[in-house]
């Protein structure tokens, strides 16, 4: 799936998210949720986006799930399973959120890495986290 420069690549960008999870989750869901409003249905606790506190908890969650995803990247449905049967099977998010997702996080990527976030990196996190959302997904079917 990932050659070994796209694998040190999200291994790199990861390391520049590490220990700032919530907030790029946080600003990951603030940007979703104002750019495509249709997904706070999957979010009624935090659809106010008036308490920072649950959006940065979220966030983090959300965040933590990619790092478990970037450190197991050889093993993405052992590691995602019990996240792809909640999101099929009890959440039951449409899978056509997924990219709407992806797309938010490059835009948070890109802003907050700027120049370090290249193109070369940008093109090996959309496959990753492409991947990501395959696995996701699986359950659905």
């Amino acid at each position: 799936m990932l050659s070994a420069q796209e694998r040190a690549q999200i291994a790199q960008v990861w390391d520049l998210i590490a220990g700032h999870e919530a907030q790029f989750g946080a600003e990951l869901l603030l940007r979703l949720f104002t750019v495509y409003p249709s997904t706070k249905v999957y979010f009624p606790h935090l659809s106010s986006c008036q308490d920072a506190t649950q959006l940065l908890s979220h966030g983090q969650r959300m965040l933590a799930a990619v790092g478990a995803a970037v450190q197991h990247m050889d093993h993405l449905r052992a590691a995602l399973s019990p996240l792809a049967d909640l999101h099929a099977l009890v959440l039951r998010v449409d899978p056509a959120n997924f990219p709407l997702l992806i797309q938010c996080f490059h835009v948070v990527l890109a802003s907050h890495l700027q120049d370090e976030f290249t193109v070369e990196m940008q093109a090996a996190w959309d496959k990753f986290l492409t991947g990501v959302a395959v696995v996701l997904t699986e359950k659905y079917r």
